[in-house]
């Protein structure tokens, strides 16, 4: 089990920029949330928090910080302000319905 103090450090970076992404360098599904935010969006990379936890020392402890907050144990673990979208699948099906415009929007202005 995860650390109260590590969950409430993840709560922290969820809440620091408009964008907070969980990734793995390797995961397939990672670069394509990616792509979509960064490439297909143009989101900038200023208003978000990437963490790519295979590249980090406690990135096994904040994917589980995140299962204990979400309850999703993949990658990529997506909010945007603030509020938890989910994985690739979940955020390709708001794109192609439009409501990923409507979440950004504020982040685009």
């Amino acid at each position: 089990m995860v650390s109260q103090a590590t969950i409430d450090h993840v709560k922290e970076l969820i809440g620091e920029k408009d964008v907070f992404i969980a990734s793995k360098t390797y995961c397939p599904y990672c670069r394509a949330t990616l792509k979509t935010i960064f490439k297909d969006l143009n989101v900038p990379e200023s208003k978000a928090v990437v963490l790519q936890l295979d590249e980090m020392d406690d990135g096994a402890d904040i994917q589980e910080a995140l299962r204990e907050i979400t309850g999703q144990t993949t990658v990529p673990n997506t909010f945007i302000n603030g509020q938890h979208i989910g994985g690739n699948d979940d955020l390709q099906a708001l794109k192609r319905s439009g409501k990923l415009d409507v979440l950004l929007k504020d982040v685009l202005a």
